[in-house]
């Protein structure tokens, strides 16, 4: 009785293993029992399940360009009339960066008149300053009017009074001739009108038959 209980005991763990598969396949592992039911799918015993899983993943990194450094202008020496301006943009995606020398012509002209001064050649240090509006101005209020044509005095007068389109501050000089003018006929009319207020119409005489 024992030797026959044994061995039915023996057949039951022998039916119990022996419908057991293990697939590993492409990073799977399932195990498959017979007789199992899931959801709508039924797997029959000794059936095999294969799982494949894919990752693919790509990275696109861009670096920013290069800071656009704007350049720098420095003067040979220190006796020119040049100053040097530069200025840079830049973007996520793009960068400029430029400069360039400005000339400054009052400082040419100061220069300039400077040295004429120093070869002893006066009148014509002042006629290139003279090509300055201000000193022109100020030479013409001061009453020393600025050489034109190799007149001074009285005589460059009369030439700059003829030829007025060719004085530096011409543009200045017509604004300022068309303001007297409105004033002057404005002083004008107030005058008559006082001229006529001081005037005494004689009375008529009545007709005596």
């Amino acid at each position: 009785m024992k030797q026959l209980l044994i061995l039915m005991l023996c057949l039951f763990y022998t039916n119990a293993f022996a419908g057991s598969t293990q697939s590993n396949t492409s990073g799977s592992n399932t195990a498959i029992e017979g007789g199992y039911t899931g959801g709508a799918t039924t797997y029959e015993s000794g059936s095999t399940s294969t799982t494949t899983s894919t990752n693919s993943s790509t990275s696109n990194i861009k670096s920013a360009p290069p800071t656009a450094s704007a350049p720098s202008y420095n003067s040979m020496t220190q006796d020119v009339c040049s100053t040097g301006a530069s200025m840079g943009v830049q973007t996520f995606g793009l960068g400029i960066s430029g400069g360039k020398h400005f000339i400054d012509k009052n400082c040419e002209r100061l220069k300039l008149a400077r040295i004429l001064n120093d070869f002893g050649m006066k009148v014509a240090a002042v006629a290139i300053l003279c090509q300055d509006e201000r000193v022109f101005e100020s030479m013409i209020q001061a009453g020393t009017v600025c050489p034109i044509d190799g007149k001074i005095g009285k005589e460059a007068m009369e030439l700059w009074s003829k030829y007025n389109h060719e004085r530096p501050d011409y543009k200045t000089y017509v604004k300022r001739m068309k303001k007297r003018e409105v004033i002057n006929k404005e002083i004008q009319i107030e005058e008559l009108k006082k001229i006529n207020s001081t005037i005494i119409l004689p009375k008529e005489k009545p007709n005596v038959r």
